[in-house]
């Protein structure tokens, strides 16, 4: 009886563990305050057209990361978002970046510099 409890307990957890995560992340309303210019909204093509190839994409729900590295040695991590067909930068963060805020522009500058 202890072995077939153990078996039927042992399923449960499997079951349990392929449960499929929500198919859709809930995109904000509006973007975090302090975005840098010009980068909110951008859509895919206008992303490659400005940055080139990123260096790594990552795929979520209905967000995608898309990381550049910079000629300076930092990180630039723009978050794109799709509603309905439309994919497009919804925020923008770099590593390192200052205190106060989620992108550093001499960061950004620098991947434009790479680019140019």
């Amino acid at each position: 009886m202890k072995k077939i409890a153990s078996v039927l307990a042992l399923f449960a957890l499997a079951a349990a563990c392929t449960t499929a995560p929500p198919a859709n992340v809930r995109l904000p309303e509006a973007p975090p305050p302090g975005e840098p210019s010009g980068t909110t909204g951008l859509h895919e093509a206008q992303l490659r057209g400005f940055y080139g190839q990123p260096a790594f994409i990552r795929k979520d729900g209905n967000g995608t990361i898309w990381r550049y590295d910079a000629s300076n040695g930092c990180k630039v991590f723009f978050f794109l978002y799709t509603r309905d067909t439309d994919t497009a930068v919804w925020h923008v963060e770099t590593t390192p970046h200052p205190s106060n805020m989620a992108a550093d522009q001499a960061c950004l500058d620098a991947l434009h510099a790479r680019v140019s």
